[in-house]
């Protein structure tokens, strides 16, 4: 009898620890689900780089704007060491990522009505083309960030 009440005390603690894992899995997804609907809302950003972003970036929507353009590694990084002054460079961020963005950067300097005026700005200024992108590709990071920080998505945003 005994050992019959110890196993089905043990069970119950078990089950309720499984119930407590899965309310967290469930709750997790929801938050993914609801980050997900407001990066998709950005003009530029698709399933496949809003779902980069939320796997890559969690810290995205609790940062300031500078502190996600570094994250990406689309903050320009300064090479000089003592008397040479090397050309800035983008460095560091998460590899992977920075591809998707700068796809998602291609995308949002023809189709995003804010980063399409930039990017033309930008490419006036004799800017080459990766630097249009990158800068792009930063503003999209900080767009985001902005995004998640007030879970208001892009369409309701003011003067858009």
């Amino acid at each position: 009898e005994d050992m019959d009440a110890n196993l089905l005390a043990m069970l119950d603690a078990q089950v309720g620890e499984l119930e407590q894992r899965i309310k967290s899995v469930i709750g997790q997804e929801e938050t993914s689900a609801a980050k997900a609907r407001l990066l998709l809302s950005i003009p530029g950003i698709g399933p496949v780089s809003a779902a980069m972003l939320i796997a890559e970036m969690p810290e995205l929507g609790r940062m300031t704007s500078g502190e996600a353009a570094a994250m990406t590694g689309l903050a320009p990084v300064p090479h000089d060491s003592g008397a040479m002054r090397g050309k800035r460079a983008i460095a560091g961020g998460r590899r992977a990522l920075r591809h998707v963005l700068f796809q998602a950067a291609l995308a949002a300097a023809c189709h995003n009505p804010v980063l399409k005026p930039v990017a033309q700005a930008l490419k006036i200024r004799g800017k080459p083309h990766k630097v249009v992108i990158v800068a792009i590709a930063r503003r999209l990071v900080t767009i985001a960030n902005a995004i998640l920080k007030t879970g208001v998505p892009w369409l309701s945003q003011p003067n858009r």
